[in-house]
């Protein structure tokens, strides 16, 4: 990757990682306010007013982000999550926040997101050339895991000394600060697409699109499967072993930063040039290899060898999904990369809050092994999906796929 090029790659990975901090402590500021001001059903409520309308439009966001351009939606959607948020600090500062505050502020945000999620997701292949991706995609994984890690931290710092407000206006100036360095983002000029059609018609061309591709039909399904799988035992069921086993807060702490860890060394090996052969391969043979260790965690008994095997989750998953989404971008023609990366996002962001309560149901019902056990079966389809697509096995990193 030329310096300049490398340049602009780290400008919008310093604008992705500033713009998860953002959605962290916005989040955590969200539910802790809703906490205060109604309890448990009010952070219900304001939850589900957010993921609502995130669910519903991100396909559509899709298309929005193929029309305008995705670089141009993103811009857009940093500076009007940045304005309404650091609005609401400033009522907040005047008034304590209720739910007639909480829930529009939610729902708003929402919407804003399910516009926002495509068009960021779509950026990677506008920026770089495709011998390139592989390395942005690790910087992506890079920029995620320290948003993750620095949100709920600063989010957390600014509600204990300063209060709601403090943390509210916290994430809008990360917002800003995300949009600032968007704007000296450069893109390819070839990336909008002329609205010919309706935003229906466009919407139905992207999913036959999706559906008729050797390369991403497959892939897409192999995604949605492994990451809804991965996201129950991570957020749910690794809260349920360490009660289970008693290991309390500590064992909680080491099992999540196995996983932290092992993905974060992953995503600093891609971004460093890590490119392994025949990704189309090498990606289902993680998956067998994680779904093996997501299972393994519930037939050990002792705390180091469940921490060893999360971390082995975190390194495996990391290099997969980084993988996955460049074969995705270098298959994809140019003039859907929005719709496809809102089909992706739907399918691991849009969806997953519905695997908690799922999860914890299933918990209940049939014990925590069988989650795990479950989940980790789900990834080995996830990889048998995978093996048995020979347009996927097949698949290389350096493909470009012309815009029609």
């Amino acid at each position: 990757m030329r310096t300049s090029a490398r340049g602009n790659a780290l400008r919008w990975a310093a604008a992705y990682a500033s713009s998860v901090t953002g959605d962290s402590v916005f989040f955590l500021a969200l539910s802790w306010t809703a906490a205060r001001a109604g309890g448990p059903e009010a952070v219900g409520i304001v939850t589900a007013a957010g993921a609502l309308p995130r669910a519903v439009l991100l396909l559509g966001g899709g298309v929005l982000a193929d029309r305008l351009g995705a670089h141009r939606v993103a811009i857009g959607m940093d500076m009007s999550r940045g304005v309404l948020v650091l609005a609401a600090a400033a009522i907040m500062t005047i008034t304590a926040p209720q739910l007639w505050l909480l829930v529009p502020l939610a729902f708003v945000f929402g919407v804003l997101d399910a516009l926002y999620l495509p068009a960021v997701s779509a950026l990677p292949a506008l920026i770089t050339t495709p011998d390139g991706l592989d390395r942005i995609q690790g910087l992506r994984g890079l920029a995620l895991r320290a948003g993750n890690l620095a949100g709920p931290l600063v989010g957390g710092i600014a509600l204990a000394h300063n209060g709601e407000a403090a943390a509210f206006g916290g994430a809008g100036a990360l917002f800003l600060v995300s949009l600032a360095l968007l704007l000296v983002v450069r893109t390819h000029p070839r990336v909008v697409t002329r609205p010919e059609r309706s935003h229906w018609r466009d919407l139905r061309a992207g999913v036959r699109y999706l559906r008729g591709h050797r390369v991403l039909a497959p892939l897409t399904l192999v995604i949605g499967i492994s990451e809804l799988s991965f996201a129950g035992p991570l957020v749910i069921g690794v809260v349920l072993l360490v009660e289970q086993r008693g290991w309390g807060p500590t064992g909680m702490g080491w099992i999540v930063g196995g996983f932290a860890a092992g993905g974060g060394l992953a995503a600093l090996a891609l971004a460093a040039g890590l490119r392994p052969p025949r990704p189309g391969l090498v990606m289902p043979a993680l998956l067998t290899a994680g779904g093996i260790a997501i299972i393994g965690m519930v037939c050990v008994a002792d705390l180091v060898t469940v921490t060893a095997l999360a971390a082995a989750v975190g390194a495996v998953v990391g290099v997969a999904s980084t993988l996955a989404a460049t074969l995705g971008q270098a298959h994809c023609d140019p003039a859907y990369l929005g719709r496809t990366a809102s089909v992706l996002a739907l399918a691991t962001v849009g969806l997953t809050p519905l695997l908690y309560p799922l999860t914890g149901a299933a918990a209940a019902a049939l014990g925590v092994t069988a989650v795990f056990v479950g989940c980790g079966t789900l990834v080995l389809t996830a990889a048998f999906t995978a093996f048995s697509s020979a347009a996927l096995r097949g698949a290389e990193l350096d493909h470009e796929e012309s815009s029609r």
